[in-house]
């Protein structure tokens, strides 16, 4: 680029919304960033479990879905999504946790993945015109629940959970004078990353703390369709309102996905349901943000939500690789069974950064450190001296990491 002549305007390059100065690099550019100078032990062939992307094979009837209706790329997708869609899931939730059909005209829509209506959801929800706007989150956390905070205008709060009460959310860490402030809080159930399901009796607290102060609760669910015992699934957000006589489940919305049920997170097909009011607007910000789902991918998600055979084998092989890595890690690790998801959360011997860095240096396994899925708050950061372990590789390369990381234990 030439410079500018004498007497020419200078152009510069600015950033609209300072808020962008908030944001916090993501975790995964933090690891990169840890592990950057390192070469692994080339005895080792690498295995990554980092990221919680599902690796079991998606299923064929999906695939041919897809396939089948390619037509579908000559139109353009509604935003609201189709009817059949609509339906597929009010039926799917009515089935899975027992509640009535919600009305699929006014309280689902459908969504490019649980990710980008989590994000989004907070640029609808949050008045930053009113004073010091606050969004609540569980900590350690999802990080789009902090980046949507702060780009909404909003300051996020935190709610440590801790292993002393087995992970539980304590309200109580947050003063009324917060809460009074708080337009909405995210949950996360079964959690990510200590896999926790919240309680009847929990849900009763923060539906109790929603009708006094007024804020929206945002439930993430991506994880319900994770768990280890068939009779037992976890509990879910409009279960627990249904179960409290929470008729119309008022200020509260919660959020799905096929990702990690049906093994597709690059379909990016998931769900909003709930409160009708707020969904009315929260459709209206989506029409101008110009979010709908394709339609090749919205014939498979009916298909996808229609069947639970392909499910329950998924179910299956995360059973069967947390049997054998617990029993390969007993003894090395204070390793304990999550209640559902696909991650073990899990006490490192060392500070958790240098845990990661030293295991992927010495054995070519990637695991993340878990100060890195938290912030600081009420003086402490949650997730230091913790890593979390994702299972989603194949079985035998997770029996193998397991192997690794207990051979490196024991050599500490």
């Amino acid at each position: 680029m030439c410079a500018p002549a004498s007497g020419d305007p200078v152009f510069r390059v600015s950033i609209v919304n300072p808020n962008l100065n908030l944001l916090q690099p993501y975790p995964f550019q933090k690891l990169a960033n840890l592990l950057k100078d390192i070469t692994p032990d080339p005895a080792f062939t690498p295995i990554n479990l980092s990221i919680g992307e599902p690796k079991h094979a998606t299923p064929d009837f999906i695939r041919k879905a897809i396939a089948g209706n390619l037509g579908g790329l000559a139109n353009y997708p509604t935003t609201l999504g189709g009817e059949g869609l609509r339906i597929a899931i009010a039926a799917w939730l009515a089935k899975r946790f027992g509640i009535p059909a919600p009305d699929y005209r006014t309280q689902v829509v459908p969504v490019n993945g649980s990710r980008e209506a989590l994000f989004a959801f907070a640029q609808a929800a949050v008045d930053a015109a009113r004073p010091d706007p606050v969004v609540v989150c569980p900590n350690p956390f999802y990080q789009i629940y902090e980046g949507a905070a702060l780009l909404a205008g909003a300051r996020p709060r935190f709610l440590n959970t801790l292993p002393e009460n087995g992970f539980a959310l304590d309200f109580a860490q947050l003063s009324g004078e917060v809460w009074d402030r708080t337009q909405l809080a995210y949950v996360c159930s079964p959690g990510n990353p200590t896999g926790r399901v919240m309680t009847i009796e929990e849900w009763k607290q923060l539906f109790d703390l929603c009708d006094r102060h007024g804020f929206v609760i945002a439930a993430d669910e991506c994880y319900s369709e994770i768990y280890f015992d068939e009779a037992r699934p976890p509990l879910g957000a409009l279960q627990a309102a249904h179960a409290l006589g929470r008729e119309g489940y008022p200020r509260l919305v919660v959020f799905s996905s096929l990702s990690k049920r049906s093994n597709v997170p690059g379909m990016r097909s998931g769900f909003v349901a709930g409160d009708a009011s707020i969904l009315e607007r929260f459709l209206l910000y989506r029409t101008y943000h110009g979010c709908a789902m394709s339609p090749p991918f919205h014939a498979a998600s009916i298909a996808a939500w229609q069947d639970e055979d392909h499910v329950k084998e998924n179910r299956r092989l995360y059973r069967e690789k947390f049997a054998a890595v617990m029993e390969r890690l007993a003894g090395a690790l204070p390793v304990a069974m999550p209640e559902a998801a696909f991650y073990l959360w899990v006490r490192t011997l060392l500070p958790d950064a240098e845990f990661a860095r030293r295991l992927y240096r010495d054995y070519n396994v990637l695991v993340l450190p878990g100060s890195y899925l938290a912030r600081e708050a009420h003086g402490i950061n949650p997730g230091a001296g913790f890593a979390r372990i994702a299972l989603v590789a194949p079985p035998a390369e997770c029996l193998d990491a397991a192997q690794r990381i207990r051979s490196f234990v024991e050599r500490l």
